[in-house]
Order: C-alpha cells, then structure tokens, then sequence
C-alpha cells in the first residue's frame, strides 16, 4: 500500500499551491517530495527530470501548438461576427433569441478555435452590446456567455481531448473526437432550453424572423469557418491523416481563410506567433511536470491504492462514478483543466476500468465535468474572461449563473450514465477497440 507517498503527495501539493506557487512548479515539487519518500535524493531528482524531458518527446503533442495557432488566426480573422450574423439568422427569432444566437454563435465558434477563453471573449464583446442594446439584462448576458463558451472544450476539435489521450496512455483521438460531438449539442441544447425559460420570464424580446435569403447569405458567409470542421475531423476519421497532421492542416486552412477575409494584416503575425508560443509554454510545461507526476504515481502504486480504497466503499458503479464526479467538480473550482485532466486520469481510469466503464466515455465525462469548473470561482478562468468583457462584477453574475449551472449538472449526469450520449458516434463509424 502507498498510504504514506498519497499523504505526501496530497499535503504537499495543497501547501504549496496555497502559499500561491504556480501549479506546474507545485506539481513537479510535490511528485519529487513523493519519490523522495522511497528513493534516494540524487536519483530522485535525476528520474524526475528525465521523465519531463521525455514526456514531451512526443508526436501527437505537436498537435497542441498548431491547434492553439489555428484558433489565433480563427481569433483574428472576423469569424465570430460572420457565426454571429449566421446563427441570428437561424434562430433570433425565438423568445429571447439573442441568448440563443449567443449559445449557438460560442458553440461554433468554440469549436472551431478549440478555447473556451477566446470564445468567450469573442462572442462575448460581440454579443453583450447587441444585447444590452435591445433590453437584456447584463448579467444575464454575462452568464449565458460564460457557460455556453465551454461547449467547444467537447465539440472536436479539442486541445483537451488530446491531453486525455495522452494522459490515458493512448485512447484513439478519433474516438474521443467524435465522442464529443453528440455530449457538446446535449448540453448546448440543455443551455438554450434554460436561457429560453429564464428569457421568457424576463419578458425578453424576439428578435425579427430572417427570411431564406438572408439565412442563405449568412450561411455562405459562415461556410468557410465551418468547413474547417469537415476537413480536419473528416480527414482524422476517414484515415487520411493524422490529429497531429490535421493540426498544421488546419492553421493553413486558417491562413488561408485570413488572407482571404483580408482581416489579418503581416503586422498581426508577429503578436499571433508571440501570444501562440506564450500559451504553449505553458501547457507543455503542465504536461511535462504532470507526465513526471503520472509516473511517480505509478511507481508508487498510487492509483492502484487509490483504485482499491474506492472499490472498498462500493462496487456498485453508479456510486462509484458519483463520487468521482463530485472530486472532480471539486478539483474543476480549484484547478484549471490541463493540470487536472493530466493528474486525475491516471487516477480515475483504472477505477472506472474496473467498473466497466470505457477509456472513451470517461474521457467525455472528464472533460465536461471540468469544464463546470470554468465557469466558477475562485479560478474560473472563462467565469473571469466573461465577467471582464461584460464589465461587470463577478457577484452580480452568480445569481442568473446558477440555472445554467444546474442545467450543466444535469447534461453531465445523463452523459455520465447514458454511455451511447457519448460512444454511438464512435461505434456508429468503427472507431471503437
């Protein structure tokens, strides 16, 4: 048993990230603190070090930065307006439309940036004065923004997604893409259904119906962004490349597209390639720190430990998946979503494994559980972005945050126990084991 190196493990990590270190230097302190319970200093330090540095060596996590590049130049290149104008043409008719052309703009948007963060400033800076404009109310619009941005987190193609791969040792990114798709429309149509209730109350306005010409212009014009979803998760489904291939595929197709909207001029590429490099920094530094991690706590027995305490509270799966969905939410409010799927994967997986659960469906499961967490404090990061860009307090956005909150819940529950929500797409096209 690994009783002592869990204890370790955990109490060193809180400590530190409570006296306010960074959490990939809090990670990487707290799995070397672990080894050196059972093996010496020097090598210690020697093996953690290694196993960063050979973390990284890594095909598919090419696919990261090109991807983070392919939602730069999606960023800048005047997508989300010609989103906005289409998905107002489809439904901003209906009660209180301009919530639902705000949900239906961030989940296109988001999926084809593959952030959270920037759908929610995009759409958000965009949407909010259309909406305070017509009569609604600010922090209602704040909040409908900020959880429909996590939406894209599911629908492929999806940084995270690729993260779970590889921290799952290998679960095909096919799979998990299109996995996503049918969870991401659920819990979509779940956000538009409560915002509708809430807007109907509120006595928020229809907009004007768009007639068939003006649905087709929109369309035509949204055409291009959207195909960027065909090729890219067409091409990984159909065999003819792959996620990491599709990755540079798609910032050409972006190049392409910005060059073509003339909205990003070469002045633009510098910061574009500078603010690229920034982020995947930082997530490559997550990963490399949380690959040293995994693999302490493998050598410790760590998730196996973990595994049997939690089969000893039961062997009924049901209970079992509630409780590592409540840890999850709760990771999800303190921890932002890389580090937590890199750490709580190796963890969970086993557990769930055994239960019967598949690698595919947990992954969704993951995924959409922690993107709940984004949308809350203390660090929230698309609750902070969508608070920022409304130019509100985050007080005043909790109380019209917390139906959609719910209505969150509830997606993630019928995710987690419907398992076809998520494995008919994947099974449907032969990509499952």
């Amino acid at each position: 048993m690994a009783i002592t190196e869990v204890l370790v493990l955990i109490l060193s990590f809180v400590i530190l990230l409570g006296i306010g270190l960074p959490i990939a230097f809090s990670i990487a302190i707290a799995a070397t603190l672990t080894l050196l319970v059972s093996v010496p200093a020097m090598a210690s330090f020697t093996t953690m070090a290694q196993r960063m540095a050979t973390g990284l060596d890594s095909f598919t996590l090419l696919a990261i930065p090109f991807f983070i590049l392919a939602g730069q130049l999606m960023n800048s290149g005047g997508i989300a307006r010609r989103l906005i104008d289409f998905a107002r043409a489809l439904v901003g008719a209906l009660p209180g439309g301009l919530a639902f052309v705000n949900i239906v703009a961030n989940m296109l948007f988001g999926a084809i940036s593959g952030s959270a963060v920037a759908s929610a400033s995009a759409i958000g800076g965009a949407m909010g004065p259309r909406m305070e404009k017509e009569g609604y109310d600010k922090s209602y619009s704040a909040a409908v923004n900020i959880s429909s941005a996590t939406t894209g987190l599911i629908i492929p193609p999806s940084n995270t997604l690729i993260v779970f791969s590889l921290a799952s040792g290998g679960v095909s990114i096919a799979a998990l893409f299109m996995a996503g798709y049918l969870p991401g429309l659920l819990i979509g149509a779940l956000l538009m259904l409560t915002a509708g209730v809430m807007a109907k109350k509120r006595g928020y306005p229809r907009g004007d119906k768009a007639s068939f010409s003006e649905v087709a212009r929109t369309l035509v014009a949204a055409l291009p962004s959207l195909l960027m979803l065909v090729v890219v998760i067409g091409g990984i489904v159909n065999g003819l490349f792959t996620a990491t291939e599709a990755s540079a595929i798609a910032v050409l197709y972006a190049a392409c597209l910005a060059a073509a909207y003339r909205e990003v001029a070469f002045s633009h590429i510098k910061p574009l390639l500078l603010d690229t490099i920034k982020t995947t920094c930082i997530v490559l530094f997550l990963v490399a720190t949380s690959i040293g991690l995994s693999w302490v706590m493998a050598f410790e027995n760590i998730p196996q430990t973990i595994t049997t305490v939690l089969l000893a509270i039961s062997d009924n799966p049901i209970v079992i998946l509630l409780i590592i969905n409540v840890i999850l939410l709760c990771v999800g409010i303190f921890m932002d979503m890389t580090p937590a799927v890199l750490i709580f994967t190796p963890i969970f997986l086993p557990v769930v494994v055994a239960t019967g659960m598949d690698p595919v469906h947990f992954g969704i499961m993951m995924i959409l559980n922690l993107c709940i967490g984004l949308c809350t404090p203390p660090v929230g990061s698309v609750l902070f972005v969508g608070c920022s860009v409304a130019k509100i307090k985050i007080q005043t956005v909790i109380k019209p945050l917390l139906p959609l909150f719910i209505t969150m819940l509830v997606g993630l529950m019928l995710v987690t126990f419907i398992p076809q929500i998520s494995l008919a797409l994947p099974e449907l096209l032969g990509l499952m084991d």
